[in-house]
């Protein structure tokens, strides 16, 4: 591995101030070229600008996906990934849907680790906080040719987190657009997933809404995903949750979650939700909870719901009720380093991986 330091950090204490999500950038950056049927010697390097013409094959034909993680710096300074195995496997699964090479193990395992090591400093350790984590690969071919690239750029990059939502939202049930469909690649993370969703979400927000809650393609009757997460429903006690399938990304988050849930003896449904059974629950007063879950958010409550032309407000629970906010800080305290690690989930950063 390659490794090019920045000659003078740009770090200052006041970027763990920032309020908004994914515009403070680390020193560093972690870059590798795939050409000529292989991948070369990846690179570190200061965070910047690359060269690129309007040619670019992403840009014409969207082969581009990415993957969301987070490091975490415990009290005693010690920095943490948290699964980092998943987003590895889940990003080479996204590229073989897209035609994509696959990134090889150390590449990336061995690179992210290197590349926060070396902006170490960037962690933040106050609780809540973090150093977010842009793994990325998108076609770089100079062609307009429609087929897959036969160049492409893997990449990572990192930004400092604050709380993603500082306020709950209220979502709106799709019932005319879709995020996926059978055959497609909703449960690849890929680019164009996010662009076909802004549209529809930029319809909700014209009615007052934050976000929309995804439905199946074909019936807009089954509940899927909420906005950039995967959607919890708590009915009385019992949290449902929809199965992975073609059209829904299996979040790490989310399976975090399930396995926190059922070791704090929670009771725990995956299955198919309709939207019938949650307007019937909240008609009822049995619709407690609707969350959404995800890296970058972690856990955001909904205040809301909207269905049709009926606006469904949500029970506003103590941090000691709801099992968004008891599971959040379940998951957030094992990040950090606060709690025991029952699973092996947290991977401690070895210090001084990159030679100085």
């Amino acid at each position: 591995m390659i490794i090019e330091k920045i000659k003078e950090s740009r770090f200052t204490p006041e970027v763990f101030d920032i309020e908004t999500f994914g515009t403070a950038f680390s020193d560093h950056m972690l870059l590798c070229w795939y050409k000529d049927g292989k991948w070369g010697e990846p690179i570190i390097k200061p965070y910047g600008k690359l060269d690129f013409t309007p040619a670019i094959s992403v840009g014409h034909y969207g082969q581009g996906i990415f993957e969301g993680m987070k490091a975490y710096k415990g009290s005693n300074g010690d920095v943490y990934l948290f699964r980092p195995e998943k987003n590895f496997e889940r990003l080479n699964k996204s590229a073989v849907r897209l035609d994509m090479p696959e990134i090889p193990e150390h590449i990336f395992m061995d690179g992210l680790k290197a590349l926060v090591d070396l902006d170490r400093q960037w962690v933040p350790a106050t609780h809540g906080m973090s150093l977010y984590l842009r793994p990325v690969m998108f076609a770089t071919e100079e062609a307009i040719t429609a087929r897959s690239s036969n160049e492409y750029l893997f990449a990572i990059l990192t930004a400092v987190a604050p709380n993603y939502y500082n306020k709950p939202l209220s979502v709106k049930i799709a019932d005319r657009y879709s995020r996926a469909a059978n055959g497609g690649v909703g449960f690849a993370k890929a680019a164009g997933n996010y662009a076909g969703s802004f549209y529809p979400t930029h319809l909700a927000r014209e009615e007052g809404y934050d976000q929309v809650v995804w439905t199946d393609d074909a019936t807009h009757t089954f509940i899927e995903e909420a906005g950039t997460m995967n959607v919890m429903v708590r009915i009385g006690d019992k949290l449902i949750t929809a199965p992975t399938s073609e059209r829904i990304l299996d979040g790490v988050t989310r399976d975090s979650m399930l396995q926190l849930a059922t070791k704090l003896g929670i009771e725990v449904e995956v299955r198919k939700i309709t939207v019938q059974e949650v307007y019937d629950a909240h008609k009822s007063g049995e619709l407690k909870e609707v969350f959404g879950v995800g890296t970058a958010v972690v856990v955001n409550n909904y205040v809301a719901v909207g269905y049709g032309d009926e606006r469904l407000e949500l029970p506003l629970l103590s941090p000691e009720e709801s099992y968004g906010q008891i599971l959040k800080k379940n998951l957030v305290d094992l990040q950090m380093g606060v709690s025991e690690d029952p699973f092996g989930w947290r991977v401690k950063v070895e210090e001084n991986l990159v030679e100085a």
